[in-house]
């Protein structure tokens, strides 16, 4: 059985900060402790460094299976890693859509052959496959996504008897993608009217506006209260949304959760100039005013997770005019590094970094034995330097896409190793293409 050493970092974890030496044996936590005395095949001296709970992303697009001009789930994969990502939770719309059992299962399989993080997939969800997204099995699969707004082909469920069924019999969590088809298709129209097909990319906050946000996302909560489904929201980007949250109950008692992701973070409307359709998304990068309702959220406990949304596409892609170009970018690589610097720049502090991207995620989705540095827990750790600035350059990007709204941007945290599932699978630089990551599994 492979051993590895971690000692002398500093220990950001449940809330507190230790200097610590960590020990793994296999995939897994063998002692925490100071001053370890056991001999290891592999030794991290991680003084003046960071050891963080590996990142658990639960909201990725890594486009394979048909899509795979873009990105795919090695490729994409290892920029996780190299971010300090050490599972993610990948989405259905991929070519073809992943609305059956044997299609979700092709997936698992595809992973477990290239996959350098750990992995889970959700079961999508249309107007017309709803036995089958009863057939998932909750303790394997980390959930079933529902888009409650555009999507591409059959995916969008705007059925309101289809949509009642799904929160009334799912078996386990729902994630929704809420935005309101028939107030964005409105409000194109009368962008179209007024521009044509050379409406600014400026008005893409205006039509997929936050009222189509509001609609779709109030809609899914009373559709959960309703029929007391276990209901996630994806990608809040509006301050009105954040009325639906409850800041108070236990995120282990919570029925109804929210995510936020690092572009709504970081980015607002002002960006649009320099950046163009590089920060196009669905739901769209927002006001300052709602960015900053956002970030107070997640201080406040309504908004339960942080995540990236990684969804990239080419650079021709990304680069034709607002109408034609497509809403999604790559984030994986850079989103803890961005949340880092969020804390220097006093939005929230390291504990709260490691909350949102570590704990919550395990705790909203009832990951097993992941999350946490603890004895016996799976080892999925990343060490960070806080004292080694880098720049965003195409040359550093591990993207397949090769492009990242971040270009151009210094951090002054450094991932310098990620360990997943036991396994030292990126250091100083280098990635291990041998190291595979594990799939997940759930205490439901």
């Amino acid at each position: 059985m492979s051993s590895l050493l971690i000692r002398n970092g500093l220990l950001i974890n449940e809330g507190e900060r230790k200097e610590i030496d960590i020990f793994i044996q296999g995939d897994r936590i063998a002692r925490i402790g100071s001053g370890l005395g056991e001999v290891a095949d592999q030794e991290i001296d991680a003084r003046g460094c960071y050891v963080l709970p590996g990142v658990i992303d639960d909201q990725v697009h890594f486009r394979e299976p048909g899509l795979t001009h873009k990105a795919d789930l090695q490729s994409e994969s290892r920029a996780a890693v190299a971010g300090g990502i050490t599972t993610y939770m990948e989405m259905p719309n991929t070519v073809p859509q992943t609305l059956t059992q044997e299609l979700l299962q092709a997936k698992y399989n595809r992973a477990a052959e290239v996959s350098a993080a750990n992995y889970s997939f959700f079961m999508g969800a249309s107007n017309d496959n709803l036995e089958e997204v009863l057939r998932t099995d909750p303790r394997t699969v980390c959930g079933i996504k529902v888009f409650m707004g555009s999507s591409t082909g059959n995916m969008l469920v705007d059925d309101e008897t289809v949509l009642e069924n799904i929160f009334a019999e799912a078996p386990m969590l729902v994630a929704t993608h809420c935005e309101k088809e028939e107030i964005i298709r409105a409000n194109l129209a009368r962008f179209r009217t007024r521009y044509g097909d050379d409406i600014p990319v400026a008005f893409h906050p205006e039509i997929r506006s936050a009222e189509a946000c509001y609609a779709s996302s109030s809609q899914a909560v009373a559709l959960a209260k309703k029929h007391g489904t276990r209901l996630h929201i994806l990608h809040i980007s509006t301050a009105r949304e954040l009325e639906l949250f409850d800041a108070e109950t236990p995120l282990t008692e919570k029925r109804i959760t929210a995510e936020a992701c690092i572009h709504h973070l970081w980015f607002s409307e002002v960006d649009y100039e320099s950046k163009g359709t590089r920060i196009k998304w669905n739901p769209a990068v927002k006001t300052a005013a709602d960015r900053a309702a956002i970030r107070q959220a997640i201080l406040d406990g309504r908004i339960d997770i942080v995540a990236t949304d990684h969804a990239p596409h080419t650079r021709a892609e990304k680069d034709q005019a607002y109408v034609q170009a497509p809403s999604g970018g790559p984030l994986v690589q850079h989103a803890l590094p961005a949340m880092l610097a969020l804390s220097r720049q006093g939005v929230l502090s390291l504990e709260q970094v490691v909350e949102k991207m570590a704990h919550a995620p395990a705790q909203c989705f009832q990951i097993a034995e992941r999350g946490y540095v603890r004895e016996g827990y799976f080892a999925d750790l990343v060490v960070v330097d806080p004292g080694a600035p880098w720049t965003v350059t195409p040359e550093n990007i591990r993207y397949k896409c090769g492009w990242s709204p971040f270009e151009g941007v210094t951090f002054q945290d450094r991932v310098r190793s990620t360990i997943v599932s036991g396994q030292l699978v990126y250091h100083e630089g280098q990635l291990d293409p041998n190291i595979r990551g594990q799939r997940v599994t759930f205490d439901r």
